[in-house]
């Protein structure tokens, strides 16, 4: 029998794992054993922008900083605007907030309820997952294909089963790297069952050069039953500022609102403007220079018979041919940390992308730890 105070004790702990979620994955540095471990370490574990901050990013944040005892909320309206007009989308079709992590839960929290599941794939990123357990909401998973794409049939399939929901879709995936195709993306969007939103998340698309990878937003302009999310942690090189954004059409982005925690720093948001403004010039550079370090990674491991999972983002899978943990424990003993675990992929390592001197150190850290 639940007691009122038991089910209090329930609801407190449950809201206490929701705040806490996006704070795990930014712990990850800090849980990583280094003791006895000399040297400077490598990190190649939270799928990070080697590249940095754009310049003009930092200049315009340096100018507002001596301003930031002001809250400046007079210039958010024209800051949003900004935001929304470089993806072609009207000021009232985003609503911004901390990384693309608050506005996947708030996804979450209001399109699924006791009845409404949040269905995905698995393995996809935690987040929203882990979010809709700790809100006490059903959740549905399904298999990714033999190819590690997400089996979009299968997605429509669980939502008609359940009456309608929310079918998270990461695309690249993360831990994967593989993505979604347009064909198969476009088919969902006309294929979704009643009651159903799509949410795509898009933290990793810019890192793709597949022409088949397409961004989703065309079917938010189209006013379609879907909610885009991006961030500027990733090849915008802003990850420790937290800024991303929803793009809907304006009726889910009104129920959002509500449960956004406040605008976003002045700080980062003066960064995020001036990013935008110079973005033609670097995210094309960027995009060309990791995808030839990627290139030259896939490569290397292809000559010596190793196999991954063909990446479409600034991180990749690779098959350790044994359980991955052994690579997790002993890679920071030769100076790289890569990332973490990811169940069921127990042989499965996923390293980001770093700079060319970076990868260089882990295809001899990881040919070590592989031989031994």
């Amino acid at each position: 029998m639940i007691t009122r105070r038991g089910f209090a004790a329930r609801l407190g702990a449950a809201a206490a794992a929701y705040r806490m979620l996006p704070e795990m994955a930014y712990a990850q540095r800090a849980a990583v054993k280094t003791e006895g471990i000399s040297g400077e370490l490598v990190w190649l574990n939270a799928n990070e922008c080697p590249a940095g901050i754009p310049e003009s990013a930092l200049a315009a944040m340096r100018e507002v900083l001596p301003t930031a005892n002001r809250y400046h909320y007079q210039e958010f309206s024209g800051i949003y605007q900004a935001i929304a007009k470089s993806e072609d989308l009207k000021p009232e079709e985003i609503v911004t907030g901390c990384g693309s992590s608050e506005v996947l839960h708030t996804s979450v929290d209001e399109f699924t309820s006791l009845a409404r599941p949040l269905i995905s794939v698995s393995p996809a990123y935690e987040g929203p997952i882990e979010t809709a357990r700790a809100l006490g909401r059903p959740v549905r998973l399904v298999k990714l294909r033999d190819d590690y794409t997400a089996d979009v049939h299968a997605l429509a399939k669980e939502a008609d089963q359940a009456g309608g929901g929310l079918i998270y879709l990461c695309n690249p995936n993360n831990p994967t790297a593989a993505f979604t195709a347009k064909n198969d993306v476009d088919w969902l969007v006309a294929n979704l069952p009643r009651n159903t939103v799509l949410l795509v998340d898009e933290a990793y698309i810019h890192f793709g050069d597949a022409p088949e990878l397409v961004s989703a937003l065309p079917h938010v302009r189209a006013g379609k039953e879907v909610i885009v999310t991006r961030t500027f942690s990733k090849i915008y090189g802003m990850a420790g500022l937290r800024v991303g954004f929803a793009a809907a059409k304006p009726e889910y982005i009104e129920r959002l609102q509500p449960l956004r925690m406040n605008v976003i720093s002045i700080v980062g948001a003066r960064g995020v403007v001036a990013a935008l403004a110079a973005r033609d010039t670097f995210v094309p550079t960027r995009q060309a220079g990791l995808s030839r370090t990627r290139r030259e990674l896939t490569e290397w491991l292809t000559e010596r018979k190793v196999k991954f999972i063909p990446p479409q983002a600034n991180f990749l899978m690779i098959d350790c041919g044994r359980n991955a943990r052994e690579f997790i424990t002993e890679l920071p003993k030769h100076g790289v940390v890569p990332g973490r675990a990811f169940p069921p992929l127990d042989n499965m390592l996923r390293v980001t992308i770093g700079t060319d001197a970076e990868m260089a150190k882990f295809r001899d850290a990881f040919w070590k730890v592989y031989r031994s």
